[in-house]
């Protein structure tokens, strides 16, 4: 067997419902139009790697230039061919009155349509950079708006204004706040939500996966993981299993595939390598574009 032999349905042996590793889908794009034949086929290719679950219509699925419409359809797409796996569902934006609604709706379809939606992935808003007070207020509405768990989106670099450390503590006691994707760049931050125990951390900066998992992250959300699943659900087995020399060997492995894939705004390599796959056109929609002629002659060096 090899070593890179994926386990089926990992999350089923795992205590917390956000642990493992997830997987942000791409949105495929094919003449402009959403390319759900593709999007069903990569699907299934990546659920029978051993993730945890998938991410639908996170920024890795360019989701603020989808129409709701699409994001819903897209939903329900990954739904039917995920083998069962559980998915979270991306909600951003700057509007409250717009996120609650979709709050509310992912709610209605997870009842009715779409029963593998456990949770949604809810940035602070953007664009508006509201006080720690606002930011808050924010996601404790959203979280009594709707009936399924939050799992927190902190990506400064993206929103414009950072969870603090006193706010992520605060909104840990609300029932329905549950997790953290970690991309706010603060270590002492972290350390003091993982001590804290209340929510559980995945990580959310590709490169910062193996030092989160170390200090105690149960799980990653990474774009990079389209490539080479299987070797990216080996390390995080690994590193829960106490394997750390054997970890830190195949995530120098890893290292540089991750930077090529960083090296120009993502998801536009993710998708070059795929489309160099078949498994997608190499398709974005601006004002995202396809990567330079010299970073598709690199990324044709990667295996999927």
């Amino acid at each position: 067997m090899s070593m890179f032999t994926p386990a089926s349905h990992p999350e089923a042996t795992l205590a917390d419902p956000f642990a493992g590793l997830w997987v942000p889908i791409v949105t495929p794009f094919r003449a402009g139009q959403v390319d759900h034949q593709a999007l069903g086929r990569l699907t299934r290719h990546l659920a029978s790697a051993g993730i945890a679950g998938f991410v639908v219509c996170g920024s890795t699925g360019e989701a603020a230039a989808l129409e709701p419409e699409e994001a819903w359809a897209s939903l329900v797409t990954v739904a039917a061919h995920a083998n069962g796996l559980p998915l979270m569902m991306g909600v951003g934006g700057e509007h409250l009155g717009h996120a609650r609604a979709r709050v509310c709706e992912a709610g209605r379809l997870a009842r009715t349509q779409v029963p593998t939606l456990r949770a949604l992935l809810v940035s602070a808003p953007q664009y508006v950079r509201p006080s720690q007070s606002g930011v808050r207020g924010w996601f404790e509405s959203l979280a009594d708006s709707g009936e399924l768990p939050l799992v927190l989106y902190d990506i400064p670099y993206r929103t414009g204004v950072s969870v603090h450390r006193d706010t992520l503590l605060a909104l840990a006691a609300h029932p329905r706040i549950r997790a953290i994707k970690d991309c706010g760049g603060d270590l002492g931050k972290t350390l003091a939500v993982l001590a804290d125990g209340r929510l559980a951390v995945l990580a959310g900066e590709d490169l910062q996966l193996f030092s989160h998992l170390a200090q105690g992250a149960v799980g990653a959300i990474a774009a990079s993981a389209h490539l080479q699943t299987a070797r990216w659900v080996q390390l995080l087995k690994w590193v829960q299993q106490g394997h750390l020399r054997e970890a830190r060997a195949l995530w120098a492995q890893l290292v540089p595939m991750i930077e090529l894939l960083f090296s120009e705004p993502n998801p536009g390599p993710v998708k070059a390598a795929l489309a160099q796959s078949g498994w997608m056109a190499h398709e974005l929609r601006p004002p995202m574009q396809p990567v330079s002629e010299a970073l598709a002659q690199r990324l044709r060096a990667l295996a999927v």
